[in-house]
């Protein structure tokens, strides 16, 4: 039996035409939404959402394509079945089919990219906003350039077009997604035998959605982006950034990155792996809790 978060009830609930999301949800208060990141699934949160239950509604769903929720084809045309604009009306569904008109939201990874856009595109739906070790789409292919890029070359071939990037994957599933797990983590023991097994599991029945999601980050999410940008729109709700190091390994301003975007921020650099949130719980769910009180 897959684990699950002790003391969170699951339900599926839909949120678009023909996709309904698997979601744990806990405790009592004002609504928190905790978006996983890859290769994981809303497990990666369950530390910090059992933290969190002790005095908020934590809602944790495993993204469009991801874990144990719906998994609709790509649209090869455009890409937007899984562009984050449409993950992030997902979460939006989800919150008010739960009872939630307003709600705050946290990311990981490519949560992180879903909350972010939830946050340009519903400023008066989502209250508080936190992102965990990412860039936003159009910035993080900005500063990937020359031989620092080769951390990132599952970016370039999910791009590619349908076909062969599935095809390799598929090939080698638990060798390709184990290779982040193992490469990403700064405290292996943070990611037991049956998580990794849960992840694994379900990354190897999810290969073309996984792909469909890192492929819309290449093209519809960044036209979106360059859109905003060129509009001025900005995050309008208090902001909070956790990330590693990133700038002085590819040569950036990470926390100037974040303030292009956000006019209240806090962005701190992290001393942990990508996983934090499984990694560093206590201290996660510290920042969260400071972001909801600003």
């Amino acid at each position: 039996m897959a684990p699950v978060i002790p003391g969170f009830d699951y339900r599926r609930v839909p949120v678009a035409d023909g996709v309904s999301l698997n979601v744990a949800v806990a405790g009592s208060g004002s609504p928190v939404v905790l978006l996983h990141g890859f290769p994981q699934t809303h497990l990666m949160w369950r530390h910090v959402a059992t933290d969190l239950a002790a005095d908020h509604t934590v809602i944790c769903p495993d993204l469009r394509g991801y874990g144990a929720s719906d998994k609709p084809a790509a649209d090869a045309a455009d890409g937007a079945g899984y562009a984050k604009r449409t993950m992030a009306a997902d979460v939006v569904a989800l919150a008010r089919a739960l009872g939630h008109d307003r709600f705050a939201l946290a990311g990981h990874d490519r949560g992180a990219l879903v909350a972010f856009r939830a946050g340009l595109d519903h400023p008066s739906v989502i209250t508080h906003l936190a992102c965990l070790d990412v860039l936003p789409t159009l910035d993080m292919w900005d500063v990937m350039r020359g031989t620092t890029a080769a951390v990132g070359f599952h970016l370039y071939l999910m791009a590619q077009p349908p076909g062969l990037p599935e095809r390799m994957i598929s090939a080698c599933p638990d060798d390709f997604f184990g290779h982040f797990l193992d490469l990403w983590t700064g405290d292996p023991t943070a990611i037991p035998a049956e998580v990794r097994a849960a992840y694994l599991d379900a990354c190897r029945a999810a290969v073309p959605s996984i792909v469909a999601d890192y492929r819309a980050s290449a093209g519809i999410d960044v036209d979106h982006d360059r859109a905003d940008r060129a509009e001025g729109r900005r995050l309008t709700m208090p902001v909070t950034v956790l990330q590693q190091d990133w700038g002085a390994a590819l040569g950036y301003d990470a926390a100037a990155v974040w303030r292009a975007w956000a006019s209240d921020l806090e962005h701190s650099t992290v001393g942990y792996g990508h996983f934090m949130a499984e990694e560093a719980p206590a201290d996660v769910a510290k920042a969260l809790r400071a972001l909801l009180a600003r």
